[in-house]
């Protein structure tokens, strides 16, 4: 299946320009409760992901920092200890599988290689988990209980 079905588009998810700096990406990151987020360039194009991991090693890093000098720390100096890999629109869900055993989001680019959006980790085991369980013959499968009863 065609990952188009369960991209959240970029307009409807919280991300930072990669010239932002630490603080503005502590506040939005705090502000949403996140642990990651996608870093866009001006062009539009994926420029890698934050994580509070890379934020907190930045800190560690700057041994006498005060919290005023988050504001004057761009996040492209900021080494990120993972990259997330990057999946075209025109990718299959079977794709997504073993990328999302190592990332919370898939950043989804175009043809011109632009950032248009995510797909969650969480829509990703909802459809293996409904692929696996209607092949089980299993008649009921409630995500949100995660109750299932066999069909007869």
């Amino acid at each position: 299946m065609k990952i188009s079905f369960f991209l959240i588009p970029k307009d409807d998810i919280v991300y930072l320009d990669s010239n932002a700096t630490l603080r503005q990406a502590m506040e939005k990151m705090k502000y949403h409760s996140y642990t990651a987020v996608p870093l866009i360039n001006k062009d539009g194009s994926y420029a890698g992901t934050l994580t509070e991991g890379d934020i907190l090693w930045a800190l560690n890093d700057k041994i006498n920092f005060a919290a005023k000098d988050t504001e004057h720390i761009n996040l492209k100096t900021i080494h990120k200890k993972f990259h997330n890999k990057v999946v075209h629109i025109d990718a299959e869900m079977e794709d997504l599988l073993t990328l999302s055993m190592n990332q919370n989001f898939i950043p989804v680019v175009d043809d011109r290689n632009i950032f248009i959006g995510i797909i969650r980790r969480r829509e990703i085991i909802e459809y293996f988990a409904k692929k696996y369980y209607s092949q089980q013959h299993i008649h009921h499968y409630d995500k949100n209980n995660i109750s299932l009863s066999l069909a007869k």
